[in-house]
């Protein structure tokens, strides 16, 4: 072969393709063919893995250690630091490069799990207790909170970009996100006339909100050169002082958005956060420096030598309302109340906190402080003894970011890496309306009856909602261990039943939400799909553990033995409306037809080219249609297992979930392209325009009434509720099926008939859906 110019052959993380035969032999290849054609060259990047050593030990091959030759511990710190410096100090940071060990997917896995998204809580400062329902509406967490001056509002600042307004009655969100800053928000404050909003972002700027519009008032402030980190207004509200990663203060006029003077220098570290006095005469900042500083606030001069004594990153500072005193927060865990005349420690420091502590803040009569930690608590304490007020405030499931007390007194605003905002009423110390589901949505159905919908979630719970309100009726149903996967009601609407993580089936009262028996305990996988017979006597439900089973629903017993001849996870189970039939379809790409009174199959499988998420049957009970991995819905005559007309083509992502209209004219499909499509099944093509209102995948849910079909569950929303009331992902994670492997402890699927094979590397968060058991992979297939 003769060639006029240089062919190049790249070949990048040779050692996570094949198992070492075809490595070797796909070597062997190369390395023949580069040898009899000079114009061609090979480049090869790989980790060191003895078979790949050994067959590129050749004469004409040049073999270059990277991790010697270069370090990749400075672009992993660099990459760090610009995503987490607001998350971790020096020290902390270091930790992460050093676990990394040069590998770029790990950090970038660590930092995935690292940014967890977080909403807000409020609690009661006398009691301790959460008042009302967490907050929800940001999408990612959230940094800082504060109440308006007159108790009425609350603002946030999240990693999300946005600052959100709550009514702080209601825990209902005020308007439409404000959102003009292009990165994260840091801090947020309230004017002390509540008319404007400041937020510091890690896009640099400071912005000034109108807090009645929500619309920015005027250009941002522009001077810092690094993340604003924290923001405060001056108690005569003429001006700004913001804290930054610069290691500058910087006051503004918030007038004119001029800044007043120079930059306040001294500290030698990120400034973390800043207050004015009461009487506006001081500034206090507090820096990843362990030193706590005092400004003049005309002069910008430094009071007095540095406050020093906390032996880590100082997170949090505040004045008290007198003005006497300063407390301040820090990484080593403890909170320290200083002399702001002397800047001497006042007592000991408030020791309790088994993290970081990440925030404080004075109550307006200066008898409390309040600090919250990343050991997921609240904590008040006496401001004259230092001693803590009653147990830790509990109910956070991550670490609590900020926390501030309402100016009356009476309320504690908490934000957490939980996503949630919590407040606690300190009258009663009860919980003002109903918790939400607190993990993702997987299952809504509506009652015959069309009065209430019914939700299965991640939290392993089922609630019961008033379709009309909106608001849960009664309280969580809860005995499942595991995920709550699927949801149905009896056609009488008396009964619900369940299908969970936990391999169990359960029925509950819909009247009480209490658990009707014992669970229906058979079988071996996750219970994926369950549903009632149409005249209630029975339940179907499908399983992991590839066989469908039939209940009696009086009982709870299996009737008769399994249904057996699906070869792979079955994901959806149906009944014909008349009964006589069961269809189910499964990751095996078939769709099967069961006689409900044997058990034994009718016909041969409807055989698809995909894994089969949904089954639905046609209310006259002609048609079967089944929703697809292949982005297709296919419509199969119930009769004869023959596919009626062309797929359904449309959605650019899997079928999730497929339903029919009760007079059989209209099929609805939800997708992993996060659309709604509606379809004619009479002349099979798709009707209109998708539905594109959803931002995550949607599985449509039926709707009892022929005009319904408008009840969609998705991660954005719930359509027919508001946004934060039914809320997180319907989407899953899958492990797909053809050869058998095994995960190890670094996260490596290995070949069972090859156990020295990696196959896969996966990321921490795809782990979960192999531990504990052998499952199946192919080399073309997603987890």
């Amino acid at each position: 072969m003769v060639l006029n110019k240089t062919i190049m052959i790249i070949i990048d993380g040779l050692d996570e393709w094949g198992t070492k035969v075809e490595r070797g032999k796909l070597l062997k290849g190369l390395i023949d063919l580069c040898n009899e054609v000079s114009m061609m060259r090979l480049v090869i990047t790989s980790r060191p893995y003895p078979d790949i050593q050994k067959a590129l030990k050749h004469p004409s091959i040049a073999i270059f250690d990277l991790t010697k030759d270069y370090d990749t511990r400075s672009d992993i710190e660099l990459l760090i630091k610009s995503e987490l410096e607001f998350e971790f100090a020096s020290e902390e940071i270091g930790k992460l490069v050093i676990k990394a060990d040069g590998l770029f997917i790990w950090i970038v896995t660590a930092l995935n799990f690292i940014r967890e998204g977080m909403d807000m809580e409020i609690w009661d400062s006398q009691t301790g207790q959460p008042v009302g329902q967490p907050l929800q509406g940001h999408t990612s967490q959230v940094n800082s909170v504060a109440y308006s001056p007159d108790s009425r509002h609350i603002v946030s600042g999240s990693d999300d970009k946005t600052v959100r307004i709550w009514d702080s009655q209601t825990g209902q969100p005020v308007g439409q996100p404000l959102q003009d800053h292009t990165r994260l928000v840091l801090s947020v404050a309230y004017s002390p006339d509540s008319r404007n909003i400041v937020s510091g972002s890690s896009d640099g700027t400071v912005r000034i909100w109108d807090s009645q519009t929500g619309w920015p008032v005027g250009q941002p402030l522009q001077g810092h050169t690094s993340w604003v980190r924290s923001v405060a207004y001056s108690p005569d509200s003429r001006h700004i002082v913001s804290g930054s990663s610069d290691n500058t203060v910087r006051i503004w006029d918030s007038q004119t958005r001029q800044p007043v003077g120079q930059p306040l220098q001294g500290h030698t570290g990120w400034v973390m956060s800043v207050a004015y006095s009461p009487n506006s005469r001081h500034i206090v900042s507090g820096s990843s420096d362990n030193t706590v500083r005092i400004w003049n606030s005309q002069t910008g001069q430094p009071v007095g030598q540095p406050l020093q004594g906390h032996t880590r990153s100082v997170w949090s500072v505040a004045y008290s309302p007198d003005s006497r005193h300063i407390v301040s927060a820090s990484e080593d865990k403890t909170v320290r109340i200083w002399d702001s005349q002397t800047g001497q420690h006042v007592k000991q420091s408030l020791q309790g906190h088994t993290d970081w502590v990440r925030s404080v803040a004075y109550s307006p009569d200066s008898r409390h402080i309040v600090s919250g930690s990343g050991d997921n608590t609240v904590r008040i304490w006496d401001s004259q003894t230092g001693q803590p007020v009653g147990q830790p405030l509990q109910g956070h499931t991550d670490q609590v970011w900020s926390v501030v007390y309402s100016p009356d007194s009476r309320h504690i605003v908490s934000g957490s890496w939980d996503n949630t905002v919590r407040i606690w009423d300190s009258q009663t110390g009860q919980p003002v309306g109903q918790p939400l589901h607190t993990g993702w949505v997987r299952s809504v159905v509506y009652s015959p009856d069309s009065r209430h919908i019914v939700s299965g979630s991640d939290d392993k719970t089922l609630r019961i909602w008033d379709s009309q309100t909106g608001q849960p009726v009664g309280q969580p149903l809860q005995g499942h261990t595991g995920i709550v996967w699927s949801v149905a009601y009896s056609p009488d609407s008396r009964h619900i039943v369940s299908g969970s993580g936990d391999n169990t089936v359960r029925i509950w009262d819909s009247q009480t939400g209490q658990p009707v028996g014992q669970p229906l305990q058979g079988h071996t996988r996750t219970v994926y799909s369950v549903a009632y017979s149409p005249d209630s006597r029975h339940i179907v439900s499908g399983s992991f553990d590839k066989r469908v089973r039939i209940w009696d629903s009086q009982t709870g017993q299996p009737v008769g033995q399994p249904l057996q001849g699906h070869t792979a996870w079955v994901r959806s189970v149906a009944y014909s409306p008349d009964s006589r039939h069961i269809v189910s379809g499964s990751d095996d790409k078939t769709v099967r037809i069961w006689d409900s009174q044997t058990g034994q199959p009718v016909g041969q499988p409807l055989q698809g080219t995909a894994w089969v998420r949904s089954v639905a049957c046609s209310p006259d009970s002609r048609h079967i249609v089944s929703g697809s991995d292949d982005h297709t819905i296919r419509i199969w005559d119930s009769q004869t297992g023959q596919p009626v007309g062309q797929p359904l083509q449309g959605h650019t992502g899997g079928v999730l979930s497929v339903a029919y209209s009760p007079d059989s004219r209209y099929i609805v499909s939800g997708s992993f392209d996060n659309t709604v499509r509606v379809w004619d099944s009479q002349i099979v093509q798709r009707m209109g325009r998708p539905l594109q209102s959803h931002t995550a995948p949607g599985r449509p849910v039926d709707h009892p009434d022929s005009n319904g079909l408008e009840l969609s569950s998705s991660a954005d929303i719930l359509t027919t509720f508001q946004s934060n009331l039914l809320r997180q992902d319907v989407s899953h994670v899958h492990s797909p099926p053809d050869h058998s492997c095994g995960i190890d402890s670094e996260g490596w699927l290995h070949s069972l008939q090859c156990p020295s094979d990696q196959i896969l590397w996966l990321p921490q968060q795809l782990r979960g859906c192999f531990s504990g058991y052998q499952t199946s992979l192919n080399n073309s297939s997603r987890c």
